[in-house]
């Protein structure tokens, strides 16, 4: 039995959202994304790095507190590039697959666009620059400091892949939809 197969009158034209289709899958997804939401805010606001000078003084920082500090030193360019891309696009995209997995007709050609620039736009992850940023910053501290990654960067990570996955979860199941539909 093919797993999208519909009751008539329930074909293509009959607008379902994929979460419409398939309820129990539907609420998986949901699930997942709201977990990735979740640990997207513990990774912004949780400790992602822990500066110990000399063994006597530390400070931990969360990215949203070096965003605020960089804004505070008006490093304008910094905060507009972190704070679109470790912030404003995770939430963005976390919406966007919520919007096309729930409201969005499955069957129309919005969807499938949708979906297309979805892809377009992960590519622009910046999951691996986040972590390329941590390094730099461990190593121009050298010898005035040492550094230790926390718990927030993990919790960040772990939103970006969650977030991947759910995005390939909901690209694969527009593909069936498509192949057997």
């Amino acid at each position: 039995m093919k797993r999208n197969s519909q009751p008539a009158g329930q074909g293509a034209a009959s607008g379902l959202s994929e979460a419409g289709r398939h309820p129990l899958e539907g609420g998986l997804v949901n699930l997942g994304l709201l977990v990735a939401l979740g640990l997207l805010g513990a990774g912004l606001v949780g400790p992602v790095l822990t500066l110990e000078k000399f063994y006597l003084f530390s400070n931990s920082v969360s990215l949203w507190s070096a965003l605020v500090s960089l804004a505070e030193e008006r490093e304008w360019g910094l905060v507009v590039i972190l704070g679109l891309f470790s912030v404003a696009f995770p939430i963005v995209k976390l919406v966007w697959l919520f919007v096309l997995w729930n409201l969005e007709a499955a069957s129309s050609e919005r969807h499938r666009r949708h979906l297309h620039w979805l892809a377009v736009f992960a590519r622009w992850s910046m999951l691996d620059v986040f972590v390329v940023a941590l390094l730099v910053v461990s190593v121009k501290l050298g010898a005035l400091a040492q550094t230790r990654v926390e718990w927030g960067v993990y919790a960040f990570a772990a939103s970006v892949t969650l977030t991947v996955a759910l995005s390939a979860w909901i690209g694969r199941d527009r593909k069936n939809h498509v192949i057997s539909g």
